[in-house]
């Protein structure tokens, strides 16, 4: 049974700085592009960014290039998404979403993501 598990969210004030992670559980995690989605009250969930199974290839959308930096340890089955310099346009429950295929580079669409976690909340307030 595979799991992912977000940790790490919370009310924070613009421009503080917040690290989520997102344990992996009941799959060769390593093997799999990792991501991290968002989403806002009555909005469709969006990406966020992507990092390959290797950790040699990011991609993050162009609203937090800059501030925010995905990261894995496949040592610990974790991936983490570090947030600087935030903004009240980020808040959103953030999600954690593993790849359908081994293939997959950058998971950057929702149609490629096989697991998802249960989320958490990111709030900032301005």
């Amino acid at each position: 049974q595979v799991q992912l598990v977000e940790s790490g969210g919370g009310l924070v004030q613009a421009g503080d700085s917040l690290t989520l992670s997102c344990a992996a559980s009941g799959r060769t995690f390593s093997s799999y592009a990792m991501g991290w989605f968002r989403q806002a009250p009555g909005k469709e969930r969006e990406f966020v960014a992507s990092i390959s199974w290797s950790t040699s290839s990011t991609t993050y959308t162009d609203s937090v290039k800059g501030r925010f930096t995905i990261s894995r340890d496949n040592a610990k089955n974790t991936v983490y998404l570090q947030m600087n310099s935030l903004k009240p346009e980020d808040t959103a429950v953030y999600y954690c979403a593993s790849s359908r295929f081994r293939t997959t580079v950058v998971l950057t669409r929702k149609e490629e993501v096989a697991y998802w976690g249960q989320g958490t909340q990111l709030t900032v307030s301005s």
